[in-house]
């Protein structure tokens, strides 16, 4: 009887102990309409790293499978065709260590996808890589946890609004992310503190509060981009 007994609690550890090491398992139903059904799945929580700003970042797996449906995972799918997202934000950190006074510039990357979009909207080619700096680091697959993507963070709702196509697609994500801070510039009478604290939290806080929200995150952005600003514009 008793070895009948540690035999059946050596079975149920077993079991707990297999429960606990499986990898997590997802559902994604089908796509209704053509909307787009995203299954999210976490198995661990964010984890800080030491590393430079440039390799921060969780990588997640964007594909569709079989049902049609868009996935996100934590694991790359066995087979078929993947983009590896980097959840990561710059401008979500306001507690962060960089200092931004002397962190490396990027001074050529989208070189002509900048011009074309200052040419475009009216804008200095050194802010909008000030932008894009502060946003995404020049990370093309930057996704913030809120869910702002690509190269200068636009939001699904205002990349559909712009009428972009493929987020993570440079030339989109810049022509679109420029023209939205062409906007705001023109709604706040060009002065660009306001405008980087509307690109960051919103045009109609910025009028709520009559100025620079008493935000932490949008206090902090708005300070990197003037100190991004005045560098890019030295070159």
């Amino acid at each position: 009887m008793i070895k009948h007994y540690l035999l059946l609690c050596l079975l149920l550890i077993s079991a707990n102990v297999a429960s606990q090491t499986s990898k997590p398992h997802f559902v994604a139903k089908p796509a209704d309409k053509g909307e787009l059904q995203r299954s999210v799945v976490r198995s661990q929580s964010a984890v800080s790293s030491d590393k430079p700003p440039k390799e921060q970042g969780e990588k997640v797996y964007h594909y569709r499978n079989q049902a049609g449906s868009l996935v996100f995972s934590d694991y790359a799918p066995q087979q078929g065709h993947y983009q590896v997202l980097l959840f990561d934000c710059y401008a979500c950190q306001p507690e962060s260590t960089i200092n931004w006074q002397s962190i490396p510039l990027f001074t050529s990357l989208y070189k002509k996808q900048i011009a074309l979009a200052a040419s475009t909207y009216q804008l200095e080619p050194a802010l909008i890589r000030a932008v894009i700096h502060a946003e995404s680091a020049f990370k093309v697959a930057a996704v913030s946890k809120a869910g702002a993507q690509g190269l200068m963070q636009l939001m699904p709702e205002t990349a559909k609004e712009l009428g972009v196509n493929d987020v993570f697609h440079p030339q989109q994500n810049i022509s679109a992310g420029s023209r939205y801070l062409a906007q705001l510039l023109k709604r706040f009478d060009g002065d660009i503190a306001l405008a980087c604290a509307a690109y960051n939290a919103g045009a109609s806080r910025v009028e709520q509060y009559k100025g620079i929200p008493p935000f932490s995150e949008t206090q902090a952005y708005v300070e990197r981009v003037q100190i991004l600003l005045k560098r890019y514009r030295r070159g």
